[in-house]
């Protein structure tokens, strides 16, 4: 299908039909999108996709709304809005043409749809409250910072709606690009970790040639013996732990005690490393100015951790 035409709802507008643009003009960036309520437009048609208005969901006659009696549910019973469903039929397309190896696009399609599509499906029908994460989070998530942008109800310029919507789909672009882009990364540096694991064998010290995501990776090897990470920043080398849970703080060991708030030279006199750089107070990230420093730092965090096992 190679539309003339992406349909959608004219006046207010929310973050489905924003975020189905962004898909739907990246597929079909000559298609003509037309905001309206008017028969002729939303009746289905061979030059047109129609999303979340027309009242009714056919993929084949190219509608996708879900507002209706009989509105399409997730396999687990979750609600679909406009942008669920138009992830769901187009969502690969998308990440294809965005440069996804084909053979991570079903990771992360899946991943993207877990993480971001869903919530925006549950808020837009009322199933999930933006005001759930609390006064003083509820403004700041996503689709209530995408309604912000609707104009003000006395602005009296008749495209003010229309300058609106699309300053939303262009802010909007730039989320949904940077995420999945960060998902189609993590798996690119799961082979990475995968063999610096590999690499590592026995040791509590895993070294990766860059900073990247690893902390999802230790965990499906199920090596649970890592305790430090040790990376190049730059010309320096940082020295990090490596979280207990993806939802807290704690790691699996600290760096030592004695380091804690140091940097410079009462860093160098503490660790008795030449090239010890800074340890955050917390304890969870150093810095050396080479590799030779940041792994002898590392061999004494990981001894200084063995005598409280």
């Amino acid at each position: 299908m190679f539309p003339a035409y992406l349909v959608t709802h004219s006046g207010g507008f929310h973050a489905d039909e924003v975020f189905s643009s962004v898909i739907l003009t990246r597929l079909f960036p000559d298609a003509k999108l037309i905001r309206s309520r008017a028969p002729e437009w939303i009746t289905p048609g061979a030059d047109r996709i129609i999303y979340d208005v027309g009242g009714a969901y056919d993929a084949e006659a190219g509608v996708f709304d879900h507002h209706q009696r009989g509105a399409p549910l997730r396999e687990d019973g979750q609600p679909y809005s406009s942008f669920g469903l138009i992830w769901r039929h187009f969502g690969r397309d998308y990440l294809a043409a965005s440069g996804v190896p084909a053979d991570h696009i079903d990771s992360v399609h899946t991943s993207f749809d877990a993480s971001f599509v869903l919530s925006i499906d549950l808020v837009d029908n009322g199933a999930l409250s933006s005001g759930s994460a609390g006064p003083l989070l509820s403004g700041m998530i996503l689709p209530s910072l995408i309604e912000t942008l609707k104009p003000v109800f006395d602005n009296a310029d008749p495209e003010a709606e229309e300058i609106a919507f699309h300053t939303a789909v262009s802010i909007a672009r730039a989320f949904v690009e940077a995420r999945v882009a960060r998902s189609a990364a993590k798996l690119r540096a799961e082979g990475i970790v995968m063999e610096a694991i590999e690499k590592a064998g026995d040791s509590r010290i895993l070294e990766l040639p860059m900073g990247m995501p690893f902390r999802p990776t230790v965990v499906k090897a199920g090596t649970d013996h890592l305790w430090f990470v040790i990376t190049p920043r730059g010309k320096d080398w940082t020295i990090g732990g490596i979280r207990k849970s993806e939802d807290g703080f704690e790691q699996r060991a600290d760096l030592p005690a004695s380091w804690a708030g140091l940097s410079g030279e009462a860093l160098e006199e503490a660790s008795g490393v030449l090239g010890a750089l800074f340890c955050h107070n917390g304890r969870f990230i150093a810095a050396a100015a080479s590799r030779e420093a940041a792994v002898a730092m590392a061999k004494i965090a990981v001894s200084e951790a063995e005598k409280t096992v």
